[in-house]
Protein backbone atom coordinates (compact mmCIF):
# COMPACT_ATOMS: atom_id res chain seq x y z
CA UNK A 1 0.00 0.00 0.00
CA UNK A 2 1.25 3.30 -0.88
CA UNK A 3 1.27 6.67 1.06
CA UNK A 4 1.73 9.58 0.81
CA UNK A 5 3.41 12.36 3.51
CA UNK A 6 2.10 15.43 3.25
CA UNK A 7 4.10 17.33 6.12
CA UNK A 8 7.68 19.47 5.74
CA UNK A 9 10.87 18.45 7.29
CA UNK A 10 12.24 21.03 9.21
CA UNK A 11 15.27 22.58 7.44
CA UNK A 12 18.71 21.83 9.56
CA UNK A 13 20.08 25.46 8.53
CA UNK A 14 18.00 28.69 7.44
CA UNK A 15 18.32 29.73 4.05
CA UNK A 16 21.08 32.18 3.12
CA UNK A 17 18.57 34.46 2.02
CA UNK A 18 17.10 34.40 6.06
CA UNK A 19 20.88 35.15 6.97
CA UNK A 20 21.32 37.47 4.56
CA UNK A 21 18.17 39.34 5.89
CA UNK A 22 19.00 38.78 10.02
CA UNK A 23 22.89 40.22 9.19
CA UNK A 24 21.16 43.17 7.54
CA UNK A 25 18.42 43.79 9.80
CA UNK A 26 21.75 42.91 13.22
CA UNK A 27 23.61 45.97 11.28
CA UNK A 28 20.67 48.40 10.89
CA UNK A 29 19.82 48.07 14.58
CA UNK A 30 23.60 48.70 16.00
CA UNK A 31 23.83 51.77 13.36
CA UNK A 32 20.81 53.13 14.92
CA UNK A 33 22.30 52.36 18.43
CA UNK A 34 25.65 53.83 17.38
CA UNK A 35 24.08 56.94 15.70
CA UNK A 36 21.31 57.40 18.99
CA UNK A 37 24.59 57.20 21.54
CA UNK A 38 26.29 59.55 19.65
CA UNK A 39 23.72 61.84 19.42
CA UNK A 40 23.12 62.21 22.95
CA UNK A 41 26.75 62.01 24.25
CA UNK A 42 26.82 64.50 22.06
CA UNK A 43 24.15 66.58 23.53
CA UNK A 44 25.17 66.41 26.88
CA UNK A 45 27.52 69.58 28.62
CA UNK A 46 31.04 69.11 28.96
CA UNK A 47 30.59 69.17 32.99
CA UNK A 48 27.85 66.47 32.33
CA UNK A 49 30.51 64.45 30.51
CA UNK A 50 32.81 65.63 33.03
CA UNK A 51 30.52 63.65 35.57
CA UNK A 52 30.42 60.28 33.65
CA UNK A 53 34.48 60.60 33.11
CA UNK A 54 34.32 61.06 29.66
CA UNK A 55 35.61 63.91 27.67
CA UNK A 56 34.61 64.97 23.92
CA UNK A 57 37.00 63.41 22.35
CA UNK A 58 36.03 59.78 23.93
CA UNK A 59 32.32 60.32 22.59
CA UNK A 60 32.98 58.84 18.97
CA UNK A 61 35.18 55.89 20.75
CA UNK A 62 32.13 55.14 23.74
CA UNK A 63 29.42 54.97 21.47
CA UNK A 64 31.29 52.63 18.83
CA UNK A 65 31.53 50.58 22.06
CA UNK A 66 28.06 50.87 23.22
CA UNK A 67 26.92 49.52 19.31
CA UNK A 68 29.67 47.09 18.19
CA UNK A 69 31.28 45.98 21.50
CA UNK A 70 35.28 45.96 21.78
Amino acid sequence: MAYVNTSRAALARPSLFGDVVEALRNAIARRKLYSRTLEELRSLSDRDLSDLGLSRAMITEVAREAAYGK
